[in-house]
């Protein structure tokens, strides 16, 4: 165990003494001619190369796994029995080189969950009843600890800033790399970095709980988690390396030449095959670790190629789940009036009259006094506007103070409605000043990504909701989204699911993650734009942590780009083992050179696979959607 231990742990030193051995070996042939030099290099070349071959190949036997390295070690073997010392030395050489060429370019490839697992905290600043600090390891904080983070330092817990400002990178979660302002009340991850200002931070989880530990996890996990062709390739390799094992026994039973048989089991070797697919799936899944997009295994990245129908919730997925201003009727001279109803709203805790407020902000005076307001039950409020009464609600709170719509104004207060929008009106002096139409506002990139989705190959778009079939209806045909569903309860959601599933398409749900759990569960692919909560992380198949359409597209257009890399990777691989038979039957390829093309099938693919690091989709940019203001009527 100990020279078996010794061995492995000197195969890269070993690698490169059997390349010096045979250069040496080829120096002495072409130029100084000494004898006995070349053979004994190359025996010794061929010693020490297969020695930790020989080793794995053992291992594995133990197990009852017939592995590559059994072949290799045979063929080797073999040749140095028959005297062919050049082309053991090569073959044991180039198998070791292609096995440390493979480790240093898959370590590229898990860059992504290495960069994060160095970027996890380990100590903290804890802040002390009596205000000072003291450096403490994160496995020893507790949920309700207060730590103290600088500039320039890490977040050690997922919690909410309980005093200070500061600029927060939370790239290493969401994928996000603009800097975010936190304030009190604010709520930050572990493992975002503060840029500028100081923070100090209530722990709400610590240690293994937080949001970037799950990450971690996650990813680790899905990386070890194999899609069904890699599932395919483990089986059909159980049974490939014995066939290879047999061929090279018949060939020589028939031939009687055991250099042609040897030759055989170097070209039989697997190589390219059994690493296609897996690199193809840690390359893609590290793509979107790094892009803040948690993808759960191989299995999830194939079934996501594969979806033909994407299934959304509404509110808080399509739309940003905040009240706002959608859209304003205008039919007095007067802005100041704006300033005045933003007054009376401030004085209101309701979401209609919140939304109101902020979006109004601007135009209050900051300098002007105090309105005293009247709430009217069911109706409204009135403020008084110089001397004047202002009237904030709805029609019949005009309608009880001598204020008459006119036709024209009623078809704008329809088709406002129509719109799924829910209306405040403004009277003042007798007349209907505006109309304001409140609505959850649709978030901006939505509706270049829904149009990214179908160009990638999304056929059904579907909408399922909670609310309104007006307001549903008004929103889907805005976005363009082929299918509308309303007024449903979330058991009805999975229903439909269902549906589309008996129908034979493929369904990806996208949800918050909070009470579409189980479409999340029932869909081919469940996807959250949770944000990063419990129940998004522990439900979905995939988590986007930025919650962005644009997440979206790239999840989708990864999972399609992953997919297709591993068909190529499997195509080239069986190319390779058809390009070297034909070679072997037709004479060009000998033992040497076919471990050479072997290994080089290997990087070929490796390289393939690792054009999915840098993959970003294009989506176009969205269009900022300015609130419909209509000139005076």
């Amino acid at each position: 165990m100990a020279f078996q231990r010794y061995i492995y742990a000197h195969t890269n030193p070993i690698t490169f003494w059997s390349a010096g051995l045979i250069i040496l070996g080829f120096l002495n042939t072409w130029f100084t001619k000494v004898p006995y030099v070349t053979d004994t290099a190359w025996i010794i070349a061929s010693v020490i190369a297969a020695a930790p071959i020989v080793l794995r190949a053992i291992s594995a036997l133990k197990a009852k796994v017939f592995s590559i390295e059994l072949l290799v070690g045979i063929a080797v073997i073999g040749a140095f029995a028959i005297g062919e010392f050049e082309e053991s030395a090569i073959v044991t050489f180039l198998f070791l080189f292609g096995s440390y060429l493979e480790q240093k370019t898959l370590a590229k490839t898990r860059g992504a969950i290495q960069s994060l697992t160095e970027m996890a905290p380990t100590t903290a600043l804890l802040v002390n009843a009596d205000g000072g600090t003291e450096e403490v390891d994160v496995d020893d904080l507790e949920e309700g600890n207060v730590v103290l983070v600088k500039a320039g330092g890490q977040v050690p817990v997922d919690g909410k800033v309980v005093n200070g400002t500061g600029y927060v990178n939370e790239s290493s979660i969401t994928g996000e790399s603009r800097p975010i302002n936190k304030a009190n009340g604010d709520g930050v991850y572990s493992g975002a970095m503060v840029e500028s200002g100081t923070l100090q931070i209530e722990a709400t989880q610590v240690g293994d709980e937080t949001t970037f530990s799950k990450i971690i996890e996650l990813v680790e996990e899905a990386q070890d988690t194999k899609s069904p062709a890699e599932k395919f390739i483990d089986k059909f390799a159980q049974y490939y390396t014995p066939a290879v094992l047999v061929i090279a026994i018949l060939v020589y039973v028939f031939s009687q030449d055991l250099r042609l048989a040897i030759t055989v089991l170097v070209l039989g070797c697997p190589g390219a095959l059994v690493i296609g697919a897996p690199v193809s799936n840690v390359a893609g899944i590290g793509n979107g670790a790094k892009n803040g997009i948690l993808i759960k295994g191989g299995d999830v990245v194939d079934s996501l190629s594969k979806v033909d129908t994407i299934v959304f919730d509404k509110t808080g997925t399509l739309t940003t789940g905040k009240m706002d201003v959608a859209g304003m009727k205008q039919y007095t001279d007067d802005d100041s009036l704006l300033g005045a109803v933003a007054q009376v709203e401030q004085t209101s805790d309701h979401p209609l009259a919140t939304a109101i407020t902020t979006h109004l902000a601007g135009k209050m005076d900051s300098d002007a006094p105090t309105m005293t307001t009247e709430t009217i039950k069911g109706r409204g409020m009135i403020g008084q506007w110089h001397d004047a009464p202002l009237y904030v609600g709805n029609a019949a709170l005009l309608k009880d103070n001598g204020i008459d719509l006119t036709d024209a104004q009623l078809v704008d207060l329809h088709d406002m409605q129509d719109d799924g929008q829910s209306t405040v009106l403004v009277g003042y002096q007798g007349k209907l000043a505006f109309i304001l139409g409140i609505a959850d506002t649709v978030r901006t990139e939505v509706p270049a990504a829904l149009a990214a989705l179908k160009r990638q190959g999304i056929k059904h778009l579907v909408m399922l909701t909670g609310d309104n079939q007006a307001t549903a209806q008004a929103v889907a045909e805005s976005l363009g989204i082929d299918e509308v569903h309303a007024d449903l309860l979330p058991a009805d959601k999975v229903t439909f699911v269902k549906k589309f599933q008996d129908m034979g398409r493929k369904v990806a749900f996208v949800g918050d993650g909070i009470n579409d759990s189980p479409s999340l569960a029932t869909a081919s692919v469940g996807i959250a734009m949770g944000g990063g909560t419990d129940v998004a992380i522990e439900t979905a198949d995939v988590v986007l942590m930025q919650s962005s359409f644009t997440a979206l597209n790239h999840a989708v257009g990864l999972a399609k780009k992953t997919a297709a890399n591993t068909k190529e990777n499997i195509t080239i691989a069986i190319a390779t083992v058809l390009f070297l038979l034909i070679g072997l039957v037709y004479g060009y390829i000998y033992m040497a050179s076919g471990m050479f093309v072997h290994e080089a099938s290997i990087l070929v693919v490796i390289f393939n696979a690792m054009r999915l690091i840098g993959y970003h989709p294009h989506v176009d940019k969205p269009t900022k959607q300015p609130v419909q203001q209509l000139a005076t009527n």
